[in-house]
């Protein structure tokens, strides 16, 4: 896992770097939840999502975004995910656990995942992207 907060003024700003465009998300994903819920996470359920969007910071957002849908909805706090990106589809399979307020509710609240200022970047080193979660 390999992602940093960065420093912003008002929400939590993030930068992730992996190998493969798959690897890079499921950073994301863990960074949104031990962001909202700590380190404290362990697995049990699992989750399947498909999603359809016409780029990567499409794609990344509308699984954030669904994720935390996902959490407050049906009350899941996901420990990892396993992230396949084929074109413009992502295949995602998540792990996670019910909602345990003596566990999980140190974090801070995220209310949505924001577009400005992101972008998912590739270089000889892999991909990399810093994104905004709106608190």
């Amino acid at each position: 896992m390999s992602f940093e907060e960065l420093p912003h003024t008002a929400d939590i700003k993030i930068r992730a770097r992996a190998a493969t465009l798959g690897e890079l998300f499921s950073d994301v994903l863990a960074a949104l939840m031990q962001v909202m819920y700590g380190i404290d996470r362990s697995g049990g359920i699992s989750r399947e999502i498909t999603i359809e969007a016409p780029d990567s910071e499409s794609l990344l957002t509308d699984i954030l975004s669904e994720v935390l849908f996902v959490s407050e909805v049906d009350g899941l706090v996901f420990q990892k995910a396993e992230i396949r990106i084929d074109g413009s589809r992502l295949f995602a399979r998540f792990d996670g656990e019910p909602f345990d307020p003596a566990r999980h509710s140190g974090g801070t609240e995220v209310k949505g995942i924001s577009y400005s200022g992101m972008s998912v970047k590739k270089d000889e080193n892999g991909y990399m992207v810093e994104i905004v979660f709106d608190v």
